[in-house]
């Protein structure tokens, strides 16, 4: 999909706002979609917040036509328009018990793990919804990466996309979990290791002493 210039709509709700840009529910010609606004962000984080829009629209257009995550609607270097999901965030609306949904959740994430892409950042439950039929879905794909669904490199960052669903159903549906999930669980990979070991600390400095972010997941102040 080619980048376009966005199309005249009406803000009807302020959803977030970081330093990488502010996120609104919109309305439009054709309703409800959901907006991400680099216009004000900072001049010295404008390179990076570019750098992680554009990274989004490359993963969305990857999944174009997939259900249960957002469409591109358009890209123009400025805003990202995606598709509006009728949904709450988990920690929102928690699926206690519910393990119908950790099941779809698992097929889902096989979805996208077929289709070249690694979500790499569902340890946050603000990036799981519970739509409104109850089934789950899967939105901020910032920190997605792309490649070759058979690649070790690959195989090793969706196994970490399990390992961060498997412990979400932990929380909220632990008599659920299998033995091989448990295990799963408990082995962590070498990746992981090495990000709590050195980049962890990184990003911590970074989103709490800089950009002055307000809780421990890197979602940002409240609008």
């Amino acid at each position: 999909m080619p980048a376009t210039a966005s199309i005249p709509a009406d803000e009807v709700a302020a959803l977030k706002a970081d330093s990488f840009g502010r996120i609104a529910l919109m309305r439009g010609d054709d309703g409800l979609f959901v907006r991400r606004d680099l216009g004000h962000v900072p001049g010295w984080l404008r390179l990076p917040a570019w750098w992680l829009a554009r990274r989004e629209a490359r993963a969305l257009r990857q999944v174009d036509g997939m259900a249960a995550v957002p469409q591109l609607l358009r890209w123009d270097g400025r805003r990202l328009d995606r598709s509006y999901m009728d949904g709450a965030a988990m920690y929102q609306r928690p699926p206690h018990g519910d393990l119908v949904y950790f099941r779809r959740a698992r097929r889902l994430l096989q979805g996208l793990h077929r289709r070249g892409l690694v979500h790499n950042d569902l340890a946050k439950e603000a990036n799981w919804l519970v739509l409104a039929d109850g089934t789950p879905g899967v939105i901020d794909f910032q920190l997605a990466v792309r490649g070759h669904p058979r690649s070790r490199w690959m195989r090793l960052l969706a196994r970490e996309d399990l390992r961060h669903l498997l412990k979400h159903k932990r929380t909220y549906c632990p008599q659920s979990l299998t033995p091989v999930e448990r295990r799963v669980l408990k082995r962590h990979s070498w990746l992981r290791d090495a990000w709590f070991a050195t980049g962890k600390p990184v990003y911590r400095f970074v989103t709490r002493r800089l950009l002055k972010w307000e809780d421990n997941e890197g979602q940002g102040p409240k609008p």
